[in-house]
């Protein structure tokens, strides 16, 4: 099975599809991409669902490499309508 790894920063990101077979968990995904799951990454997610490293696999999943975030999403709206309140 075909699976997707990926992985981002701010203003850039890596994304590898790597070969498994059937029954393969998120670890072995991480590890065929050598790609392991250490700072500043804190989790792994399945199209954006939480998941661990035993998660099992099916064909065609995008395996995402966590990170902290950089600013609560509350504050970011707030700094965003302010900004566009100062531009009126």
């Amino acid at each position: 099975m075909r699976v997707q790894v990926l992985r981002a920063w701010p203003g850039r990101c890596e994304a590898i599809e790597v070969g498994l077979a059937e029954g393969a968990c998120v670890q072995d995904a991480l590890q065929a991409a050598g790609w392991p799951c250490e700072a500043p990454f804190t989790g792994v997610a399945i199209f954006g669902q939480r998941a661990d490293l035993s998660s099992p696999l099916q064909d065609g999943d995008r395996v995402e490499l966590l990170r902290p975030l950089e600013l609560d999403p509350k504050e970011a709206r707030r700094r965003r309508a302010e900004a566009r309140k100062q531009r009126r």
